[in-house]
């Protein structure tokens, strides 16, 4: 069954005069529990991509559906509800709050769920504990290492159940070694269920997918499934 689904989806923005094609007719569906790396040069149109997939922006034209939802029907109230509710995300640069630790840190997505604070505390544990970094709970980032860093924000994107996790350079501002050691957490997580979907340059992280889509100059070019899967 399709998490998401792309249909002739283009993005435009003006600058100026001149209108910026920043995606043109792109088309692919992911299925559930599929484990995905989007990859391209530099204004390949990756960030826009992600930033549809994610409901942080809408297409100029064309549909994109998720968990068969069409985001044009869709308010910005409705888009935040449902961006809420169905995805996690996980940056390159954290995003974590510096005078919170990992746990309160982890709780956000579900303070804004409006969750009470006792099943905030439970749910946040437990997914620091799924990462590994249960003994770390009360360390605010600055106490923690680059890669744990990324382990919570990687519990924060589990700590609210979505469907679909998507990573934006989740290995650009570490080392190669905790790079592959955060990919490896990543792949668990897939192997558990989860549909994730990988943004990055680097081949040696689009090899720990199953597939990996191909931008160039805002089009589709590949759709290449490691041999042996789907």
């Amino acid at each position: 069954m399709s998490i998401l689904e792309t249909n002739n989806v283009s993005k435009q923005y003006q600058m100026g005069k001149v209108t910026v094609n920043a995606l043109a007719g792109v088309d692919f569906n992911v299925e559930q529990s599929e484990f995905v790396a989007v990859m391209g040069p530099s204004g390949s149109g990756k960030s826009t991509l992600m930033n549809i997939l994610g409901c942080l922006d809408t297409p100029t034209q064309g549909c994109y559906r998720l968990g068969g939802t069409d985001v044009r029907d869709l308010d910005d109230h409705q888009l935040s509800r449902l961006r809420n509710r169905e995805i996690g995300f996980i940056f390159q640069t954290f995003n974590l709050l510096p005078r919170a630790n990992a746990r309160q840190n982890v709780e956000l997505p579900l303070v804004y769920a409006g969750i009470a604070g006792a099943a905030r505390r439970r749910l946040a544990t437990s997914a620091l504990d799924r990462v590994g970094l249960v003994d770390r709970t009360d360390h605010k980032p600055n106490e923690l290492s680059g890669g744990e860093r990324q382990r919570v924000a990687i519990a924060r994107a589990l700590v609210s159940d979505p469907s679909l996790l998507l990573a934006d350079e989740p290995t650009g501002n570490l080392d190669s070694g905790t790079g592959e050691e955060i990919m490896r957490s990543l792949n668990r997580i897939w192997m558990e269920g989860r549909t994730v979907i990988v943004v990055t340059h680097a081949e040696e992280i689009a090899r720990h997918t199953q597939r990996i889509l191909r931008l160039h100059d805002g089009a589709l070019v590949s759709d290449d499934r490691r041999p042996g899967d789907g």
